[in-house]
């Protein structure tokens, strides 16, 4: 993938709004897990871009992803000058509304028919959020959400950067939102075994026990370079490499042998041109689950080889798992890495548990000023994968 350029930046994480303060919290070691074991945005003020009758009439999945869809957009100066047909809008998530689907089941199980919103289904749609941008944007280009659990973000900035390479548009609005943190889905994941029973996030660690749900939203602008440099944007990185793959071996667990990991890894790499030793990066999946984080392991070892991979560190020690939201936010720090040459550490990562070595980054973070691309891991349930590969611009 050739030419397809990062114009715009925006994210409202756990530890904070707005991508300098998102990743100064990161190089800080900053987490935003609170004591309930869970990562709210708990600053997060959805009327700084809505009206409050606005805001009451939205979900929060997409209240998240306005403002950062809006911050994104602010800094790349679109849809200014541009032809909004010509631009489009890829927001996923993983779950939808599920605030408003919580609320509204309880009120029509006690109430009745009557007393359920009008506004219900416009409000916990999937695809609300971007249609809610597009709307405030201006876009008529292409829009759609796409849902892949845990690789949402990763592949709406996988989808979109095809798009530009096709021609079909100019520029893309991309990420991933969501906001989950309703009692129904923390009981499921709970139920599921899913969740760190002691509230913490250690991804690779040798005491990791279960993930901590984050909610947040990153939302990237794309563009085709040319056009970027014609109207004098800004240039933050490259998308040079998308891979995607299917485990297609069980609903919420990945192969033993990481061959759906190895295969979205090595796709995205012939897909920017590139070999593992070109990678001086990796932000790992790294959800703190004990299989997750030692299948990842296995199929990082099986591209880079057994002792020579690049640094690796994860995001959820941080923010925890954003689900829907985690790759488009981990693709942005991966974004910041290449352009600060520094790479975050994996918060709560301690002692590293045997099956899991590699080139971690723990208890601070580490200088890469010669860092010239990035790899970003997206592994979902369902067993769909995605990889971004990312370059300095």
């Amino acid at each position: 993938m050739d030419g397809i350029v990062v114009t715009g930046r925006g994210i409202v994480s756990p530890v904070a709004t707005g991508v300098d303060a998102f990743f100064d919290a990161l190089l800080g070691m900053q987490g935003g897990i609170s004591e309930d074991g869970l990562a709210p945005c708990a600053d997060f003020d959805p009327e700084t871009t809505m009206t409050p009758k606005e805001a009451r009439r939205t979900d929060r999945f997409a209240q998240l992803a306005i403002d950062a869809a809006h911050q994104a957009a602010a800094e790349a100066d679109l849809p200014n000058g541009v032809d909004p047909r010509r631009i489009g809008v890829i927001v996923g998530t993983g779950v939808g509304g599920l605030t408003t689907l919580q609320a509204e089941c309880k009120t029509w199980l006690e109430e009745g028919d009557r007393a359920v919103s009008p506004l219900f289904v416009p409000m916990m749609m999937p695809n609300a959020a971007a249609g809610q941008i597009a709307m405030r944007l201006g876009l008529h280009g292409p829009g759609f959400s796409i849902a892949s659990a845990c690789s949402t973000g990763a592949h709406s900035i996988g989808e979109a950067a095809r798009m530009i390479q096709r021609g079909e548009v100019d520029a893309m609005v991309a990420g991933g939102t969501e906001a989950a943190l309703v009692g129904l889905c923390i009981a499921a994941f709970r139920r599921m075994g899913a969740l760190s029973r002691v509230g913490e996030s250690r991804p690779f660690d040798t005491r990791r026990d279960g993930f901590v749900m984050g909610e947040g939203s990153a939302v990237l602008v794309l563009e085709r370079e040319e056009h970027a440099r014609a109207r004098g944007a800004q240039i933050f990185a490259r998308v040079t490499g998308y891979g995607a793959s299917n485990d297609a071996f069980h609903i919420t667990q990945p192969e033993e042998n990481g061959r759906g990991a190895v295969e979205a890894m090595t796709e995205a790499l012939a897909d920017a041109g590139l070999t593992p030793a070109d990678i001086g990066y990796v932000n790992a999946h790294g959800t703190s689950t004990p299989i997750n984080d030692r299948v990842e392991t296995l199929a990082l070892r099986k591209v880079f080889g057994e002792d020579s991979g690049p640094p690796v560190s994860s995001t959820k020690g941080a923010v925890g798992h954003t689900l829907g939201a985690a790759g488009a936010i981990e693709a942005l720090a991966c974004v910041e890495a290449l352009r600060r040459g520094a790479l975050p550490p994996t918060l709560g990562l301690e002692d590293v548990d045997p099956e899991c070595a590699a080139d971690h980054i723990a208890g601070a973070p580490r200088e890469a000023p010669d860092l010239k691309v990035a790899l970003s891991n997206s592994f979902a349930f369902g067993g769909q994968n995605a990889t971004l590969v990312l370059q300095e611009a």
